[in-house]
C-alpha cells in the first residue's frame, strides 16, 4: 500500500511493522518514525486502527493467553527470512 504522498518511511514498511508497534517491540527511534508516519498518513492510520481493534478483540477472546517463547522465536525467524528475500 502506498498513499502516494512522500514520507520518510514508506507506507508498506509501516504497515508491515504495525504489530511490532502495537506490541511495543521496536526500539524508541523506530517507534518514533512509525508514529510520525501514522500522524501524517490517514490511510495508514486507518489501517493501524483496524489492527489495533483486532489486537484488542483477540486479547478479549483469547483470555490473555500467551504464545510459547519458542513459537514467537519461530515466527520472528520466518518474518526475518521473508523480509530479507524481498
Amino acid at each position: 500500500m502506498n498513499c502516494g504522498e512522500p514520507h520518510d518511511t514508506d507506507c508498506s514498511e509501516v504497515l508491515s511493522e504495525v504489530w511490532l508497534f502495537l506490541d511495543q517491540e521496536c526500539d524508541q527511534s523506530r517507534r518514533a518514525a512509525l508514529q510520525t508516519h501514522l500522524d501524517e498518513c490517514h490511510p495508514c492510520l486507518e489501517q493501524f486502527g483496524l489492527e489495533e481493534h483486532l489486537k484488542a478483540l483477540l486479547a478479549r477472546k483469547c483470555g490473555g493467553d500467551y504464545a510459547p517463547a519458542d513459537l514467537k522465536a519461530r515466527i520472528r525467524a520466518t518474518i526475518v527470512e521473508i523480509r530479507t528475500e524481498d
